[in-house]
């Protein structure tokens, strides 16, 4: 299995910014491609940014230019950086991958318990 850790969520105001991070523990030797996700209420949860198996970083439309996705220093770890943050960017962040080879874990998807992101206006 695998277990993922989100950190860095909290407050800020518009035009401000954040840094999310997210560790992922499995088997030692695994990589896992780890991508963020969040749901704003009312919302269903949507993709925000993610970082591919071949290091390709991706991004929603509306973060591009504003959110920036990176390996952490440590293995299996992923940073979001959030700058000029906006209130539309206030949501539960959730940091999520998917495991497909039998050989990390079960295969399927794996979710963090999420981290709360507020911006005022």
């Amino acid at each position: 299995q695998v277990h993922l850790a989100e950190s860095g969520g909290g407050s800020a105001q518009a035009g401000g910014s954040l840094i999310l991070s997210c560790a992922a523990s499995g088997r030692s030797i695994c990589s896992y491609c780890l991508n963020w996700y969040r749901q704003r209420p009312g919302k269903e949860r949507e993709f925000v940014a993610g970082i591919a198996c071949d290091g390709t970083p991706l991004y929603t439309e509306s973060v591009k230019d504003r959110f920036t996705i990176s390996q952490g220093n440590a293995k299996n770890t992923v940073d979001l950086r959030m700058n000029n943050l906006k209130p539309e960017d206030a949501a539960m962040y959730y940091c999520k991958t998917t495991i497909t080879s039998i050989f990390c874990g079960t295969r399927g998807d794996y979710w963090g318990q999420g981290t709360q992101v507020t911006v005022s206006s």
